[in-house]
């Protein structure tokens, strides 16, 4: 059995970017951060809050319509969805994960 499920509660970081293909089809992405309170251990250490950013792609039709309406900088937003590696090789040859 496996599961490839990821729940992430932020921020977003920009403006969504809306992109409309020849074939009807749209796709949105966005920057979206999520963070972790900092806090203090028994012996004094100070681990300071750690912010991750996620790069949000969205496909879904109807979604992108959501997203293209009522999202923008700053919007806090509940996302749901999986984890998708893609990877290319880069001008040295290199493969690249994204």
């Amino acid at each position: 059995m496996s599961l490839n499920k990821v729940i992430l509660i932020g921020n977003v970081g920009k403006d969504p970017d809306v992109r409309y293909f020849d074939n009807g089809a749209a796709v949105v992405n966005f920057p979206l951060a999520t963070s972790e309170r900092g806090y203090t251990l028994s012996n004094g250490t100070v681990i300071p809050e750690r912010t991750e950013w996620h790069n949000i792609v969205i496909r879904r039709s109807d979604l992108v319509t959501f997203v293209e309406k009522w999202v923008k900088k700053g919007s806090g937003l509940y996302v749901e969805g999986k984890i998708r590696t893609r990877n290319y090789d880069d001008q040295s040859g290199i493969k690249r994960y994204v």
